[in-house]
């Protein structure tokens, strides 16, 4: 389609005065920057900003990074939000991997733009950045610097009409992600306590190092129903903190494994760890000497974090029990009292914290105080039994890597027969790289042990008869000597009735 030869020249004619315009304004604004001041340039384009976002429907919001001499949350917690945003069209970003976490972590560039999208309503996110001269200036952040240091803020952007829903809404969503995402990258630790600190900071009360434990709830060796169930029950902890707020409990909650050694307790800990990202904090009560050291202890603990005393029946000799015994050896020496732990993990002081979990362990369940299993202290009881066929076959494929074999028949009828850890049978299964061999000596261990069991219990009624048997010759005996001495009472009786007559 051909013009008009009149629009044509309207159309060059129009083009030729913006070029005029925009060489204009080049030549305006190199002059300015040559002779105006820095502190004037500044000024009249803040009017010139000013003047434009009279006439604007957007409205921007200024997130500083710190807020006087602390850091401000929001500007942290949009920081790591908006690592996750960033999209392929973001031409510059930031890459780091700091030694706590298991990832790399993104974060905006100087004066790039993000754009996000939140119920619906779009937001632009810019980080601002401006160089400051001075020798007074300090940044907590820039340790390197002296004459020059950088302020950061990020500029929110978004139309005015949403302001209500950015701050009720959008500014605590994400501070909810960034907490979240926080959680599951950073690099899960094992915290012990540093008895030289017990009367210092309190931060200094525990020491940790990285957990790298590989056990997840997909490589235990527990029947499938009671992983399901301790995930799902660990799921539902996680995510009603109003409710527990709402009936006015501590946001906590207990667990109690116990078992035979070997049964896989603390792989199950590690398990629970590595689902929730939770640090676990290993407390050994013997080297504590008095309540008011586990008060401390308990300040001291991390919020979602898992607290974990094992061996919970060999670990203290409680002070209430003990307290007659004491009394007459003359022992009046200080420790934890069954009292004081209850207060710990159920009385006021346990609701010095939120979401964590308390975990206890023991091999001899019935050895425990009645007081520490009730609901509210150890809320779940988990069983932790010898090794099943569903657990051997979790075995099987994580050592061996196979699911069926026909030996695995016979495996499992010599398991349900012979009480077997899933310990022992990992050891078994590590002996050697061929899976043929592995599976049989697995069956002949599986049977040895069965003998030796039998032969065990077969020992223990022997003994048990034996002694059955000597305590009824001794009643026999008693009865014997109590019947003698009753005859010789009544000889000297008539003797006695004789003389006097």
């Amino acid at each position: 389609m051909v013009l008009p030869s009149s629009s044509s020249k309207d159309i060059k004619t129009a083009l030729s005065v913006a070029a005029s315009l925009a060489a204009t304004a080049m030549v305006i604004r190199s002059v300015a920057n040559d002779i105006l001041p820095s502190e004037l340039r500044d000024y009249v384009a803040a009017g010139i900003r000013s003047l434009f976002s009279r006439f604007s429907s957007d409205l921007t919001m200024v997130i500083d990074e710190f807020d006087g001499l602390v850091n401000n949350q929001v500007y942290e917690a949009a920081q790591t939000y908006l690592g996750t945003k960033i999209s392929p069209s973001t031409q510059r970003f930031k890459v780091s991997k700091p030694d706590t976490e298991k990832t790399f972590v993104l974060s905006m560039e100087h004066d790039e733009s993000v754009t996000d999208i939140f119920n619906g309503v779009k937001f632009k996110w810019v980080l601002v950045c401006c160089q400051v001269e001075s020798r007074s200036f300090y940044n907590p952040r820039d340790l390197n610097s002296t004459l020059k240091s950088e302020v950061r803020a990020l500029e929110l952007t978004f139309h005015k009409k949403h302001k209500n829903m950015v701050l009720d809404s959008y500014l605590p969503f994400i501070l909810k992600e960034a907490k979240s995402i926080k959680q599951e990258t950073k690099a899960l630790k094992i915290f012990t306590v540093d008895y030289q600190n017990m009367y210092g900071n309190l931060n200094d009360l525990w020491v940790g190092t990285t957990l790298d434990h590989p056990a997840t709830f997909d490589t235990l060796a527990l029947d499938t129903d009671v992983k399901e169930f301790v995930m799902e029950d660990l799921e539902r902890f996680v995510r009603r903190k109003e409710y527990y707020r709402k009936v006015g409990k501590a946001w906590k909650r207990g667990y109690l494994l116990y078992g035979p050694p070997g049964t896989g307790k603390s792989s199950l800990i590690a398990a629970m760890a590595n689902y929730l990202h939770f640090d676990i904090y290993d407390l050994e009560l013997t080297e504590l000497t008095c309540n008011s050291e586990l008060r401390r202890l308990l300040i001291g603990l991390a919020n979602r974090s898992i607290l974990v005393v094992e061996d919970i029946d060999c670990t203290i000799e409680f002070q209430d029990r003990m307290a007659e015994t004491r009394v007459a050896t003359g022992n009046n020496d200080k420790q934890v009292t069954l009292s004081g732990l209850l207060n710990f993990i159920d009385g006021l002081w346990s609701s010095c914290g939120d979401e964590r979990i308390i975990v206890f362990t023991t091999n001899h369940k019935e050895k425990l105080d009645p007081a520490l299993l009730r609901p509210g202290r150890m809320d779940v009881h988990i069983h932790m039994s010898y090794c099943t066929p569903c657990g051997f076959r979790k075995l099987a494929s994580n050592y061996l890597g196979i699911k069926q074999h026909s030996l695995f028949g016979d495996i499992e009828d010599a398991i349900q027969k012979a009480k077997v850890t899933p310990a022992e049978v990992a050891e078994q299964l590590l002996k050697s790289v061929d899976f043929e061999t592995s599976l049989a000596q697995l069956v002949d261990f599986l049977r040895e042990k069965k003998e030796s069991q039998e032969l065990e219990l077969a020992l223990e009624a022997k003994k048990m008869e034996q002694e059955s048997k000597d305590t009824e010759e001794q009643q026999q005996k008693k009865e014997l000597d109590d019947g003698e001495k009753a005859n010789d009472n009544d000889e000297n009786k008539s003797v006695i009735e004789l003389n006097t007559s």
